[in-house]
């Protein structure tokens, strides 16, 4: 049996007036546990609150493909608590060593709150500490699902032009050996002065010309022109060749003017060594645009996460909106386009580091989600008085009423699990409450607009 001495040792129970801990010791009921003996089942009615007396209790929860663990010692309060809504068991709970519980039932919570209202004063405290507690487990593991998502996005963003510099570099070592090759081979020609001005003449003019590519169609025209001419000259197997020039746009004319000016076999070294120039300089603009690629995405991640940067700042939100619109390019160019109307003025706002970020990304992503990947993505920015509007809107099928009414709830979700960005609406919400905003949505088929209302920064009021 439970002395009353004992009970009272549980800090919510602490210096309460004896007639009160008696009359909780005769409705409850002390339950004895062996290791692994469970106490609660997931999905049971939640029907009892439990006090710790001795051993330790451990409860478990899988929430989003990850199990979450809460451990109670002596001295702890678990299961349903007055004023609690909750009407089944969200985890199941076991002893984890030989223990002793306190069972009181969840019906006798209104005599309860009638006759020990100090206790449950503190009863409120302790359920206010347990929603804190698991809202930031929650929240911690949102903020880790998202970072997963985008990292995954950012890798395979990373890796297209990095391939493409690698692969670049590998391909210019074996065209380096074929321009070093013909070299040695007009070499051992006897060039006069006028030969070479008219081969380094020609090799300049194609490995620096500049200027948009044709068209398939019209490459794979000329290559078939550029062929014939090389066969007309007895040159059969430069087809790789015709195909190389063909994609700088050089014209049969340049080729009969070299042939016209050169012996056949100098026409030939120099033609394969300018055709190896302009490859090299395809590869090195291929190179140096997967750099230029890697280096902008390295920029938007910085300037995405307010790396090296203070934690509060002035922010313009067209380039933190541009700066999302980097970092989810990924899902964007499956079949997503982009209509942008942006204030002609910048306009800033006092921002707490990347949690501005956090939100273009939640709403930017659900309305791609909401599009099925495929759509017209609406972004927009306005001035309304002292505030800045930002709108996200889509023509997808629109959000129900029966949605709309629930959607800024905590942990509501329409997406099975690992799907989305994992911040949900309500976090999305608290963030714009935080900058001392407010968000609306508006929705009907084919025009879904989530407007964030933000105070402009003290300089542009």
């Amino acid at each position: 049996m439970v002395d009353k001495s004992e009970l009272l040792g549980v800090p919510v129970f602490a210096g309460l007036p004896e007639d009160q801990i008696t009359w909780f010791l005769s409705q409850a009921q002390e339950v004895h546990l062996q290791p692994g003996e469970i106490y609660v089942r997931e999905n049971d009615p939640a029907n009892a609150m439990f006090v710790v007396l001795a051993g330790e209790l451990q409860a478990r929860r899988e929430m989003g493909g990850e199990i979450i663990v809460v451990s109670s010692k002596p001295g702890a309060v678990t299961g349903i608590l007055p004023f609690s809504r909750m009407k089944q068991s969200v985890v199941t709970g076991r002893a984890l060593t030989e223990s002793r519980l306190l069972r009181f039932p969840a019906a006798k919570f209104p005599e309860l709150v009638q006759r020990m209202p100090e206790l449950a004063q503190r009863l409120v405290g302790v359920m206010s500490d347990r929603i804190r507690e698991f809202t930031r487990m929650e929240q911690q593991r949102d903020r880790l699902a998202a970072l997963g998502k985008l990292s995954a996005g950012l890798a395979h963003e990373l890796n297209n032009p990095a391939s493409a510099a690698k692969r670049a570099a590998g391909q210019l070592r074996d065209i380096l050996k074929r321009i070093r090759d013909a070299s040695h081979e007009l070499g051992r020609r006897q060039l006069t002065p006028a030969d070479k001005s008219e081969i380094e003449r020609l090799e300049a003019s194609l490995t620096q010309a500049q200027g948009a590519p044709p068209d398939a169609l019209t490459i794979s025209d000329l290559e078939d022109r550029l062929d014939s001419l090389l066969r007309s000259h007895g040159q059969n197997d430069l087809w790789q060749l015709a195909a190389a020039l063909a994609r700088r746009n050089v014209q049969p004319a340049v080729l009969e003017q070299l042939f016209g000016a050169l012996e056949a076999g100098t026409a030939r070294a120099a033609l394969v060594r300018i055709s190896a120039s302009v490859e090299v300089a395809d590869l090195l603009n291929e190179i140096e645009s997967s750099t230029s690629r890697i280096s902008d995405l390295v920029r938007a991640i910085k300037e995405y996460t307010f790396m090296d940067q203070a934690p509060v700042q002035n922010v313009d939100v067209v380039k933190s909106l541009e700066t999302t619109l980097t970092i989810l390019n990924h899902k964007l160019k499956r079949g997503v386009t982009v209509q942008r109307d942006y204030h002609p003025v910048p306009l800033l706002v006092n921002s707490f580091g990347s949690e501005l970020s956090q939100v273009w990304t939640n709403l930017i992503d659900n309305a791609i989600d909401a599009m099925a990947g495929n759509g017209e993505l609406r972004v927009r920015t306005f001035r309304d008085d002292s505030c800045v509007v930002v709108e996200i809107g889509d023509n997808g099928p629109g959000i129900s009423p029966e949605i709309q009414a629930h959607m800024f709830e905590p942990f509501f979700t329409t997406k099975g699990v690992g799907e989305g960005t994992g911040l949900g609406l309500d976090a999305v919400q608290r963030i714009v409450k935080k900058h001392r905003g407010t968000i609306q949505v508006n929705s009907r088929p084919g025009d879904t607009r989530f407007q964030v209302f933000l105070p402009l920064a003290e300089a542009q009021n």
